[in-house]
């Protein structure tokens, strides 16, 4: 089980050493993360919204220590929500922030996590798309479900996103569902202990199932986080004993993975979303990655020894 063990390592700062100064880094990192600033990623949201694809964009970096820090990355989302606005690119691109990137974590965090997020969802608001919370591990849920209902009493379109590895879920998801509100479900990125998260591949894998059919047969709209084909089988099927349109839901993807698989979703006439994130603190983001997929890994290991 190397995942758990990759999750340790995201936060170890001897690890973000090594793995940063590592030669084959940068080619691993460049496949998931196709640059560090606006500028390097608006030629990749062309191309893919070119394609028939939306995307939502993550800005990428956690470990927020300062109030400045969490001003900053305020600001970073800003300048990206102008110049999709400038490209008229917003009806096919949302934000995904992690509300700790925002000061959530610390002192006074909540609010000032709000007074830095809420810009961002406004942004967002006036150019025609909308702010997804991304789901952190399992003592953030509840801040991050409860900013998630301040927002969404002004920007009901405020999504957020579910994680099918905690026990929580299931509930969360029903009460959700029958909030109109929309919402991204996702088996789960991070090292939860077996008091609050399924352990085995197994029955995460089950209760994912289980909570897309609460998120289908309800009045939300469903965002499905999967590159499992048998999970996007079962979404479609769903969907359709639900009886819900090829737009009533839709189906997301990590840049970088199952990239032709996302085109024939698309062409099929689904919705089809492509996470993409960009930035230069990439580490935690980048190593999450490698903890979901054995191949990831195998692939970063192959470059490490085929640079050094």
């Amino acid at each position: 089980m190397l995942g758990p063990v990759i999750l340790a390592a995201s936060r170890s700062d001897r690890m973000r050493r090594i793995v940063t100064a590592a030669p084959g880094t940068k080619q691993v990192v460049d496949r998931f993360i196709p640059g560090e600033t606006v500028d390097d990623v608006l030629p990749i949201v062309r191309r893919l919204t070119d394609q028939g694809l939306e995307l939502t964009m993550d800005v990428v970096g956690e470990d927020i220590t300062t109030p400045e820090q969490a001003e900053a990355a305020r600001d970073a989302y800003l300048e990206l929500i102008a110049r999709l606005g400038e490209l008229e690119l917003g009806p096919r691109v949302e934000m995904s922030v992690k509300l700790s990137m925002f000061g959530q974590d610390l002192e006074g965090g909540v609010e000032l996590s709000r007074a830095n997020v809420r810009p961002v969802v406004e942004a967002a608001a006036g150019i025609g798309t909308t702010v997804t919370l991304d789901a952190e591990d399992h003592t953030t849920i509840d801040r991050m479900l409860a900013t998630h209902a301040w927002l969404r009493e002004d920007f009901p379109q405020t999504g957020c996103v579910i994680q099918a590895m905690l026990y929580r879920t299931e509930e969360d998801a029903r009460r959700l569902a029958e909030s109109g509100s929309r919402v991204r479900i996702v088996k789960g990125a991070y090292k939860e202990p077996a008091e609050v998260a399924h352990q085995s591949k197994a029955e995460i894998d089950k209760a994912y199932v289980r909570i897309m059919k609460i998120l289908m047969d309800g009045n939300g709209y469903p965002m499905i986080g999967s590159h499992d084909p048998r999970m996007i089988s079962i979404g479609q099927e769903l969907a359709r004993r639900a009886g819900r349109k090829m737009d009533e839901y839709e189906f997301q993807m990590l840049f970088g993975i199952r990239g032709d698989e996302s085109l024939r979703l698309a062409a099929e006439g689904h919705r089809m979303r492509v996470y993409t994130a960009y930035g230069t603190d990439w580490y935690g983001y980048f190593m999450r990655r490698l903890a979901e997929k054995p191949s990831n890994l195998r692939f970063f290991l192959r470059s490490m020894v085929s640079k050094g």
